[in-house]
């Protein structure tokens, strides 16, 4: 069983990571290639590109222009410690223990607009470039053009043995997959609130849920997709009428 998830755009690169275990990411030198070309962009340019403030487009044009193409640990760190949005509240990463940690390598995928799939442990730089940003560069339209094939064919070949691909991540991030190329069953969690009398979705609280169900996932090692469906941290259930095979809902009031 495989689970992706989004990145996010709030880092932490102050706090020290720990753990022992890291990677290196698998497409680096794509990574190398893009981040080439973005350097070309002014810090307006970066400002209009990702709709920025000032301030934003001044950091992320620094961390283009920072960037180093060699790669190197005294100036990374490992995503799953890196990202610090809602996703990775609910993930909470600093409770796995080794075995989870080591099993996450295994399990987790991350999907990013600058390094097209990361292993947790794999070391990052600070960076913001969302997948869905409307960037055209050499001969390629978009991002997803860029990295649809790499990201595919990665997930495809671990899917030839796990055969589930557990969605975690958010529309814009799971466009980049071609779906139809992968041989596996694909389950997308979906979280919903009753408020006023109504089921919502309410995006900072879906978001952590999807990476509270990575949590449960790996540190439960399980591997088939109907025990998924006892999973009920934070008080959400599963719900079986809304439910169908290829989407699992749960509620919470």
């Amino acid at each position: 069983m495989i689970v992706v998830v989004s990145p996010a755009k709030k880092l932490d690169f102050t706090n020290e990571c720990q753990a022992p275990l890291q990677s290196k990411p698998d497409f680096l030198s794509k990574t190398n290639k893009l981040a080439k070309e973005l350097r070309k962009l002014k810090a307006n340019d970066v400002g209009k590109l990702m709709k920025l403030s000032a301030n934003l487009s001044e950091l992320n044009f620094e961390r283009f222009q920072n960037f180093k193409n060699q790669y190197n640990p005294s100036t990374s760190k490992q995503a799953v410690f890196a990202f610090n949005g809602d996703t990775y509240t609910g993930l909470d990463i600093q409770s796995f223990n080794q075995t989870q940690l080591k099993r996450s390598q295994s399990q987790l995928r991350i999907l990013s607009g600058l390094y097209g799939v990361l292993k947790p442990m794999d070391l990052i730089q600070p960076y913001r470039l969302e997948m869905g940003t409307k960037y055209k560069f050499l001969d390629y339209k978009n991002l997803y053009e860029y990295w649809q094939e790499d990201v595919t064919n990665t997930l495809k070949l671990e899917l030839a043995k796990e055969k589930v691909l557990i969605n975690c991540a958010s529309q814009e991030y799971f466009n980049v997959i071609d779906t139809k190329k992968l041989n596996a069953q694909i389950i997308t969690p979906v979280f919903k609130e009753l408020k006023s009398g109504e089921l919502k979705i309410i995006s900072f609280a879906a978001k952590r849920a999807r990476g509270m169900m990575a949590k449960y996932i790996i540190q439960n090692n399980i591997t088939k997709p109907e025990d998924i469906q006892n999973f009920s941290m934070d008080r959400y259930k599963f719900s079986k009428k809304l439910s169908d095979k290829n989407q699992y809902v749960f509620t919470r009031s």
